[in-house]
C-alpha cells in the first residue's frame, strides 16, 4: 500500500480520535487502520491533551501496542459500559453492517462493540460494498472439537469453507486458542437469517457478522474523508 493511502487512513483514524473526551472509557479494536488511532491516543495521553481515560483492548496485540505507548488500560470487569469504541472493518454495506475478523479478534471485538454506547468504524473506501459477502468471507471462530461436523453444516448453507492458516502453515489460533473457518457465501441475501443459523451451532464461538453495531463509519477515500452515520 502506498504512503499517500496510508496517510489517508491515518487521517481517518485521527478524525475518529477527535470524538474521544477526557474521562472516557474507550474500546480499542485490532488491525492496521486501528493502529493509527491507538498511536494518536498515545500521543495525546503523553502530551496530557487527553486525561483520565482508560482503554479496553480487543486483543493481546492491541494490548501490547497500548502498553508500549503508556495508554492507561482497564477491563470490562471494572468498566462494563464503554463510552466509545474505535475499530476497523473488512467490509461495510450501506446500512453500516460489517464483516469483521480478518485479524482474528472477532470475539473480543464483538463483546466490546456490544458493550459500547458508540462504535466508530474506520475504513478505506475499498472496504465499502453493496452487499456483505461480495468482497470478503465471513470469519467463523470455532471450538476445534466440533469443527468437522460444523464444516459440513457450513457447506450445506452454501459456504465455500477454508481453514485459516498462520504464517507457518499451521491452523491460525485466536487469543482464546480457537480456530477460524473463513466462509465464502458470496453476496449474502439475508444477513439476519444467516446470523441466526450461525449463532445456533454449538461449535461456533462467534461469527464475523456485526449487524446493527456501528454508530458511524469514517471512510478514507481518494477525495478525502467521508462519513456514514446510523439514522
Amino acid at each position: 500500500m502506498n504512503h499517500s493511502f496510508d496517510e489517508l487512513k491515518k487521517q481517518a483514524a485521527e478524525k475518529a480520535v477527535e470524538s474521544v473526551r477526557d474521562g472516557m472509557i474507550v474500546g480499542l479494536g485490532t488491525g492496521s487502520t486501528t493502529q493509527f488511532a491507538i498511536r494518536k491516543i498515545g500521543e495525546l495521553v503523553k502530551k496530557e491533551m487527553l486525561t483520565n481515560i482508560f482503554c479496553i483492548p480487543s486483543s493481546q496485540t492491541t494490548e501490547a501496542e497500548a502498553r508500549a505507548l503508556k495508554i492507561p488500560l482497564t477491563t470490562l470487569q471494572e468498566h462494563p459500559l464503554i463510552d466509545i469504541t474505535i475499530d476497523g472493518a473488512d467490509e461495510v454495506d450501506p446500512d453500516l453492517n460489517l464483516i469483521k475478523g480478518g485479524g482474528g479478534a472477532l470475539l473480543r471485538e464483538k463483546i466490546i462493540a456490544q458493550a459500547s454506547k458508540r462504535v466508530l468504524i474506520i475504513i478505506d473506501e475499498s472496504k465499502l460494498s453493496p452487499r456483505l459477502g461480495t468482497k470478503w468471507p465471513v470469519p467463523v471462530e470455532v471450538f476445534e472439537f466440533g469443527h468437522k461436523p460444523l464444516w459440513n453444516h457450513l457447506e450445506s448453507l452454501g459456504a465455500k469453507v477454508k481453514l485459516r492458516l498462520d504464517s507457518t502453515g499451521n491452523a491460525f489460533r485466536t487469543d482464546e486458542r480457537n480456530i477460524i473457518l473463513d466462509c465464502n457465501f458470496g453476496p449474502i441475501q439475508n444477513l439476519d437469517q444467516l446470523n441466526k443459523n450461525l449463532s445456533k451451532q454449538a461449535a461456533i464461538v462467534e461469527n464475523g457478522l456485526f449487524l446493527g453495531l456501528a454508530s458511524e463509519v469514517i471512510i478514507a477515500g481518494t477525495k478525502g474523508i467521508g462519513r456514514l452515520v446510523r439514522d
